[in-house]
């Protein structure tokens, strides 16, 4: 509004002033005709002092400043009024014409008007100073105007936007707050201009189709919430199913291993059945096979204990226990030593100090005798005499490394890359899954950890499993 109505008041103002301006020059045009006039006509009169009197007549009014009456050759007749104006007055040219010039005479701007007649010429000044006022008061009275009309327009203009445009659209607000505050539908208000309504279509259009694909994100998160249970009990099933895997090959050896102690139980049972022998013999005879029984019973139990499902942890029982290493590690030489493979072969423990890590106890147990197994099944199969399998315990700052070592063949270099990935194996079909080194991955990096294997060692196969430490956590 500034920029229609200031640039507005200043045109309609200058206009104004010019307008005044020139109807004072007009008026004042028409004053010098009438009092050319009348002087010709009191100078034809022929009356003494005639003229003068009509030029005294006529200065002091409608701001008549002087007159002068001048002969056709220049010759000065007669002057009245203020005497600088007067003097100020200089005889026309004999030729002149009417004509209206703006002068600065004693009392200001001035209009000095000539108006020659038959025989002479006659000069008027009248003073301009009024016309000035006369024009400001009208610039005040447009200023006025402009203003009044300016702060109608204004209180017009609020009122309609506010019911057009700012009401509309604080009401889509609303319904678009309602919409992020958990209802499904936006109700649009109708009624509104064409512009309005198309954005409040565009806007519930665009509600809908939010809406939509917040159903669909959704149901992709439950489906992936469901694949991501329906994983973890693959998971779960994948490290059950190696577990009894390794259970297999563990029995294989078990059974040979008690089937000696079973024979001589069985045999000396039938010498007591026959109760020819003394007492002290019969009292030895029970004393060997409570023996070998304890024997029998002890290989079965470490069986038993690692083939248990492990105890699963939840938000209520805490994270499980941390591991001790040596005594995973003598788990671990029991179960093994009964197997054919450690007959030809010597199992070692270097273990330093007495380490606990982050993982349980069932899990480095699995994890240990999987690579434990598999570097006697590598010695074996190398046919070697005198074979080493050593497991190396070492702590490496806040973590612990863990390293199981064999003097076998060394791991294929085709399949290095791919060792740890599912159902990839070295051995014949039928005596591995392929599984063993993938679990024991997953269960490695479960407890955040690290397992590898070493191509650096060239005297036979090296894994390495590093965890953190239990007292390195603890401590942070």
């Amino acid at each position: 509004m500034l920029l229609a109505f200031v640039p507005l008041f200043f045109a309609v103002a200058s206009l104004a002033q010019v307008s005044v301006a020139s109807a004072r020059e007009q008026a004042a045009r028409v004053l010098g005709r009438a009092i050319a006039a009348h002087v010709a006509d009191a100078r034809a009169s022929g009356a003494p002092g005639a003229v003068e009197r009509a030029l005294e007549g006529h200065t002091g009014w409608d701001e008549v400043e002087a007159i002068c009456v001048f002969q056709r050759d220049g010759t000065r007749l007669a002057c009245a009024g203020s005497p600088p104006d007067a003097a100020a007055m200089h005889p026309p040219p004999p030729d002149s014409v009417e004509r209206a010039t703006v002068v600065h005479g004693g009392s200001g701007r001035a209009l000095e008007l000539l108006s020659p007649t038959r025989d002479v010429a006659v000069v008027t000044r009248v003073h301009l100073e009024d016309a000035g006022a006369e024009g400001a008061a009208l610039v005040r009275l447009v200023a006025l105007y402009m203003v009044t009309f300016a702060l109608a327009l204004l209180v017009f203009a609020y009122f309609a936007l506010t019911r057009l445009i700012v009401r509309p659209i604080e009401q889509l607000v609303d319904a678009a707050d309602r919409v992020a505050s958990g209802a499904r539908t936006l109700r649009v208000p109708r009624g509104n201009a064409r512009e309005l309504i198309e954005l409040g279509t565009s806007v519930q259009s665009m509600t809908s189709k939010l809406i939509a694909e917040e159903a669909k994100l959704l149901l992709k998160v439950d489906e992936l919430t469901e694949t991501t249970t329906q994983l973890t009990q693959a998971q779960a099933q994948l490290v059950r199913s190696e577990r009894m895997a390794s259970v297999g090959r563990l029995a294989a050896g078990v059974a040979h291993e008690i089937g000696n102690p079973i024979a001589a139980i069985m045999g000396m049972q039938e010498l007591l059945l026959d109760g020819d022998l003394p007492a002290e013999t019969q009292r030895d005879f029970v004393r060997r096979m409570q023996r070998e029984t304890e024997r029998i019973h002890t290989v079965v139990r470490d069986l038993l204990d690692f083939a248990r499902p492990e105890q699963s942890t939840d938000a209520a029982s805490g994270p499980p226990a941390p591991a001790d290493v040596r005594a995973v590690i003598d788990d671990v030489t029991a179960l093994v030593k009964p197997q054919k493979t450690f007959r030809a072969a010597r199992i070692e423990a270097d273990v330093e100090g007495a380490p606990l890590v982050l993982l349980s106890g069932p899990r480095l147990t699995q994890v240990l005798l999987n690579l434990v197994l598999n570097a006697g099944a590598a010695v074996a199969g190398a046919k070697k005499d005198g074979g080493r399998v050593t497991v190396r315990v070492r702590p490496a700052g806040e973590r612990v490394r863990i390293e199981v070592e064999d003097d076998g063949p060394g791991v294929d270099p085709k399949v290095r890359d791919r060792l740890f990935e599912p159902f990839v194996t070295t051995k014949e079909v039928g005596e591995g899954t392929g599984l063993g080194l993938a679990v024991c991955r997953g269960l490695v990096e479960s407890g955040g950890g690290e397992i590898r294997h070493d191509a650096s060692y060239t005297g036979g196969a090296r894994f390495v499993v590093e965890l953190p430490a239990a007292g390195a956590d603890s401590s942070g």
